[in-house]
């Protein structure tokens, strides 16, 4: 059974960190391309980060966010740093198998980050 799960989301004032965690099950961990997005209020859910052999970022977190993999714990981070308000979402876990283009293949439920004083 497939699971991806999320955690470390929460309530952060404007400037601090947090860090997303999102432990897989179920796949060939190494096998897939880990990926970061987000859907704020009203907002279609866009990429934030992914990772395989490489990373790419969005515009907007370029700077401010580290994406990582650690395969020996079938595990992906989100480093938030400098957090604002808009990048208050519900953070998604995804992941697609690198022989795969397009959406991820599994989600995980998305855990909710806001960004307020």
């Amino acid at each position: 059974q497939v699971q991806l799960v999320e955690s470390g989301g929460g309530l952060v004032q404007p400037g601090g960190s947090v860090r997303l965690s999102c432990a897989a099950s179920g796949f060939t961990f190494g096998s897939y391309a880990m990926s970061w997005y987000r859907q704020a209020p009203g907002k279609e859910r866009e990429l934030v980060a992914a990772i395989f052999s490489s990373t790419r970022y969005a515009d907007s977190v370029k700077g401010r966010f580290s994406i990582s993999r650690d395969n020996a714990k079938n595990t992906v981070y989100l480093q938030m740093n400098g957090l604002k308000p808009e990048d208050t979402a519900v953070y998604y876990c995804g992941a697609r198998h690198f022989t795969s283009s397009g959406d991820p293949n599994y989600w995980g439920q998305g855990t909710q980050v806001t960004v307020s004083s």
